[in-house]
């Protein structure tokens, strides 16, 4: 049996997360569950699971489970405070720890996990984003190892001939993250700064969560990915691109110099990646419908529009300067999501907010945890500003 701890179980990599394990329960004990506030969704995972230990990043929510908890009966340590994910992340009982919190609050547990010589399944995409370097070096210091369950980076992983993340291959060409191209590939440009939240959350092909739904329909997402895979896979930004792929069955390729592409195909469908990162090198079920290509028919590719897509530019510029930038402009994203999902930003503004915080940006190395939560800091401060100063020019 091995241990695994679930950092984000109560949303959308979480539930997959435990189906699989669910699958194979006389191989894998889920022994931690955390998230941030949720304690009525964790309560009812932990009357189900049974982990030895809960994390909450809220204390007030922390509180309230341990009350559920007792009425309830299951015998689980409840932790919560700021330090509760760290905590959880590194409890001996386990050799696994999934990263799955969305947003920095995700750092610094994945990097204690790191530290700790776990095997970390990586969804947390921000972690490489603010601080890769500093993961990928603590991670060969232990032993750790690096498995992404992201669909697109777990297909390049698996068309790797190896070895583990973060030490470039030779004969790679250049990796090709694919994109669906999000809800609005066909929108008329003219009608993107009216689309409402519902509309950016409502994805043609994978089920997330909001703040990452928005990101794939302005494409952020796949530009945190190309920052995320240049660390993980040891290339430089210009041997990553992107292309958009509606139907999210070819998940990403690997282009090698003799001319092959290799290619991982699938479902999409989350269960795969997390199943393949939980078994490797051995292969396990994932409880996902296999894939019928006849039925599929066809798979078409194109390039993505930058015009369309601003914040795929943005990202690739911060990717290029590296050291603060990647963190500066995930933070800014983050509050301009945020913004946005609450109504007080339009669609088409979330990408000039991320321009101006960059461009009042002075890039420096990161080359402790505190630079890159400093720099986090700034740009969700610079940020927040940018969106004052918007809302005094309309008033």
């Amino acid at each position: 049996m091995t241990g695994v701890v679930i950092l984000g179980a109560t949303g959308s990599i979480g539930a997959s997360t435990l189906e699989v394990a669910a699958l194979h329960a006389g191989r894998f004990e889920v022994v931690g569950l955390a998230a941030r506030a949720n304690d009525a969704a964790m309560a009812g995972l932990c009357q189900r699971f049974r982990p030895r230990y809960a994390a909450l990043l809220d204390p007030a929510a922390g509180q309230r489970l341990r009350a559920r908890l007792a009425e309830a009966g299951p015998a689980t340590e409840v932790l919560s405070g700021p330090d509760a994910l760290t905590a959880i992340a590194t409890v001996p009982e386990a050799g696994i720890v999934v990263a799955g919190i969305v947003g920095a609050a995700g750092l610094a547990p994945t990097l204690a996990a790191a530290r700790a010589g776990k095997r970390i399944l990586l969804a947390n995409k921000e972690a490489l984003v603010l601080a890769g370097p500093l993961l990928i070096e603590a991670a060969r210091q232990s032993g750790a190892e690096l498995l992404p369950i992201d669909s697109e980076h777990n297909a390049v992983f698996q068309c790797l001939p190896g070895p583990l993340p973060g030490r470039p291959t030779a004969g790679v060409r250049r990796i090709l993250l694919t994109a669906s191209g999000g809800p609005f590939l066909a929108t008329p440009r003219q009608r993107l700064a009216d689309v409402t939240p519902e509309q950016a959350v409502a994805h043609p092909t994978w089920r997330m969560g909001p703040k990452i739904s928005v990101d794939s329909a302005t494409l952020m997402n796949k530009g945190l990915e190309v920052i995320e895979a240049c660390h993980l896979f040891g290339v430089a930004p210009d041997q990553v691109s992107v292309v958009i792929h509606p139907q999210s069955i070819v998940h990403s390729m690997v282009e090698y110099v003799d001319g092959s592409v290799l290619a991982q195909l699938g479902q999409p469908d989350m269960r795969t990646p997390i199943a393949h990162a939980l078994g490797w090198p051995e292969r396990l079920a994932s409880g996902v419908t296999p894939l019928d290509l006849v039925q599929v028919a066809n798979l078409s590719f194109e390039a993505p529009d930058l015009e369309r897509f601003p914040c795929l530019r943005l990202a690739g510029l911060a990717a290029r300067a590296g050291g603060t930038a990647p963190a500066v402009l995930n933070a800014a994203n983050e509050v301009a999501v945020q913004a946005f999902l609450e109504r007080r930003l339009n669609f088409g503004g979330i990408a000039p907010v991320i321009e101006a915080v960059l461009q009042r940006h002075s890039t420096e190395p990161v080359k402790r945890l505190e630079d890159a939560l400093a720099a986090d800091a700034w740009g969700r401060a610079e940020a927040e500003r940018q969106l004052l100063n918007a809302r005094v020019a309309l008033a």
